[in-house]
């Protein structure tokens, strides 16, 4: 069980994520200790996030609600002290529609431009297609050839797409990466007011009660208020 500090996080981080909220859904009390330490956190968002509500991806139908997750993602990611927001537009949950090279290289573009020394993502067994497809994506962006940045990869959980995934139809996420955000959690719960239109009310995972919820109970796997958890994928030292 790994309990992280400044040192071991790095000091270039970079959260890659599939949709506008993943990013602090998964780790946004995380990014707010990080930043507030003095590490540098950017943020790639692969796909819109709205047009998989309808039958035919049309962006024009949902150019409103698009403009909106865009100005809620940078200002979420304000609130968490992010030093940059980049929204890519690959289609939503219709990556695996695809070919999976074009991911990886939109992927390998932003590591070669901030040079990360850590890399947190999706977890590989959630239900959503468009997670699965990324974590895939970054594990391939992030192979260990020499001279390469990054040297931590973790995997992040996300309330409505971990935990919904059924036991035995794909890997469990079994956290051993544990962050103390009792002195953050705030920040997440703020930046997640920007994002309104992806919450839910109670007793569905995505609403702020349960994100509370599965904070207090990760934190108390490990003795404090609050935690976000993840599974450590590689570390090089």
């Amino acid at each position: 069980m790994e309990y992280s500090g400044k040192k071991e996080i790095g000091k270039i981080i970079l959260v890659v994520v599939a949709h506008p909220d993943d990013e602090v859904l998964g780790c946004g009390a995380s990014i707010a200790k990080w930043t507030a330490s003095g590490s540098i956190v950017h943020v790639l968002i692969m796909a819109e996030g709205a047009t998989s509500r309808s039958q035919v991806r049309d962006r024009r139908v949902k150019s409103k609600e698009l403009l909106l997750l865009g100005k809620s993602a940078h200002s979420a990611g304000s609130i968490l002290g992010v030093a940059s927001v980049k929204l890519l537009d690959f289609p939503d949950n219709r990556m695996d529609s695809l070919d999976r090279l074009d991911v990886i290289k939109a992927i390998e573009i932003e590591i070669e431009r901030i040079k990360p020394h850590t890399v947190v993502t999706h977890h590989c067994g959630d239900v959503n297609i468009d997670h699965r497809i990324i974590h895939e994506a970054v594990i391939a962006a992030c192979r260990p050839q020499p001279g390469h940045s990054v040297r931590l990869l973790l995997a992040f959980e996300v309330a409505s797409s971990t935990e919904w995934q059924p036991a035995g139809s794909s890997v469990a996420f079994q956290p051993n990466w544990f962050e103390n955000v009792a002195e953050t959690f705030d920040c997440k719960i703020k930046a997640l007011e920007f994002y309104k239109s992806e919450m839910r009310e109670w007793p569905h995972p995505r609403s702020l009660e349960n994100i509370e919820n599965l904070a207090r109970y990760r934190g108390s796997s490990i003795g404090c208020e609050f935690s976000e958890s993840f599974m450590l994928l590689r570390k090089i030292q």
